[in-house]
């Protein structure tokens, strides 16, 4: 049984800071202070360095179909490169099959990925076909510690489900006591508009943004906050892009609605000018929802100074430019729509965000790791640095930088939207429960020492302090 002391550093949670030693033995923090009288095998020099919690990421597609294809990354590729960026937790998406029971949907995947990940994981289960007593599946996947399910509002005939199934999962979801995802668009107006663009012969990547406006993903998100207070559902939406849709969580938040939501870097730091002209390289960016005008940065950021956004994830969704995208090269539906970035998020909010002046130092571990920790059933045991927690720890050098490079990344995907971008701070070491499974952007060789993390029930804002 070997002790370690992580020493020098400066402990960052989501509330505080403060120089300390922090101690590590069995993979669990068991010490934390100056000179304390325990027994030391191995000696971590962070000395300048910033201490804080392994990033939690709560939506990452990891060997996730979409369309004709799946995503590139595997459990173990992706979780290299979540490990790389500082990120310990990666919650992945299993996709029900139309027909098929939810717990038989998380199974399967939890087998796919058995043996696989460099950190721990766990799932959520995307649910498209509630039919019959499929519903009831909803309480077996809370037990099994699947605490939360995705519904899309958008895709019709693939994902989409209808405004009646939203209300019955959601209200399902909350008896159980877990939380409930919400992809908000509206998909049937969104559909029209894609039909009416491909009809005028507007097949082109950048059309995908364009047939995506804001005021439906707006007034989806309206819709489904009108749903969830109705039911009193805690309900989490996804991968908030504009000032419309942020409005209207703050609106829910005011009201005191159990209405959370999210981010991601892509919409932190890039906009729809890269959709200009009809170049195929424009499908590098298509995701959805489609970046926006720039002005829509600054509400975010405001949105997460004002905890309007509570976590900021990656929807790491990777699809290669060759063999895939280029599927669509001819027809803009036919792109995979998706990025990645699970191993740039740290250090793009430390440097967009922190070293800007946009955020402070606990606000990035809280919409990194502590806050996705506690809506997602996993706090105190990932997201925090505290006595009885998992030793997942992240020694961030403030001083140093690092060039962003798809060349450097262990992810399969053949390219990345920050290529070249050279951003501040460096990840020295990255330890999830105790073992050191990144070193200066060097990922060890550790397939299989990530686990399958079991989740509780959501920790409601209430709670939180």
């Amino acid at each position: 049984m070997t002790t370690t002391v992580v020493s020098g550093g400066t402990v960052v949670t989501a509330a505080e800071r403060f120089v300390a030693d922090l101690y590590i033995r069995d993979g669990v923090i068991i010490g934390l202070g100056h000179d304390l009288d325990i027994t030391v095998d191995t000696v971590i020099d962070a000395t300048g360095c910033l201490l804080l919690p392994g990033g939690v990421d709560p939506h990452v597609h990891l060997d996730f179909p979409s369309l004709s294809t799946t995503t590139a990354d595997t459990s173990h590729s992706g979780t290299a490169a979540a490990a790389q960026g500082g990120t310990t937790t990666i919650i992945n998406f299993a996709m029900q099959q139309f027909g098929e029971a939810l717990p038989a949907a998380l199974e399967r995947s939890i087998n796919q990925a058995e043996g696989q990940a460099v950190i721990d994981y766990g799932f959520h289960v995307v649910a498209r076909d509630l039919g019959g007593d499929r519903v009831r599946g909803i309480d077996e996947l809370v037990e099994s510690g699947a605490s939360s399910i995705k519904l899309f509002m958008a895709y019709p005939g693939e994902l989409m489900v209808d405004d009646a199934t939203l209300l019955i999962a959601m209200e399902r979801m909350a008896a159980a006591g877990g939380l409930t995802m919400v992809h908000a668009e509206n998909g049937s107006a969104i559909d029209v508009l894609v039909q009416r663009a491909l009809r005028a012969g507007r097949t082109s990547a950048q059309w995908h943004g364009k047939t995506r406006p804001t005021i439906l993903e707006a007034e989806a998100v309206h819709r489904a906050a009108v749903l969830a207070e109705l039911v009193e559902a805690p309900t989490y939406f996804v991968h908030i892009s504009c000032a419309e849709a942020l409005a209207e969580v703050a609106a829910a938040k005011a009201k005191g609605l159990p209405i959370h939501a999210e981010t991601c870097p892509h919409y932190l730091t890039l906009d729809n000018s890269v959709y200009d002209g009809d170049a195929f390289d424009v499908a590098k960016y298509v995701m959805t929802p489609p970046l926006r005008e720039a002005h829509h940065q600054g509400r975010l950021w405001h949105g997460i100074r004002r905890g309007d956004v509570d976590v900021v994830s990656t929807d790491h969704c990777p699809f290669c430019m060759l063999g895939q995208k280029d599927a669509g090269r001819d027809n803009f539906l036919e792109i995979p729509n998706g990025v990645g970035g699970v191993e740039y998020r740290l250090l793009l909010l430390f440097d967009r965000g922190v070293q800007a002046g946009r955020i402070s130092l606990e606000q990035l571990v809280a919409i990194t790791a502590t806050n996705p920790a506690k809506l997602f059933g996993l706090y105190p045991r990932k997201g925090s640095l505290m006595v009885g927690a998992d030793a997942d720890l992240v020694i961030l050098d403030p001083d140093g930088d690092t060039r962003l490079s798809v060349s450097s990344s262990p992810s399969k995907v053949d390219y990345s939207i920050y290529e070249g971008w050279t951003v501040a701070g460096a990840i020295r070491r990255v330890l999830s429960r105790g073992t050191v499974v990144a070193a200066d952007g060097v990922v060890e060789d550790l397939r299989g020492h990530g686990r399958f993390v079991a989740r509780g029930p959501t920790l409601s804002k209430q709670h939180w302090s």
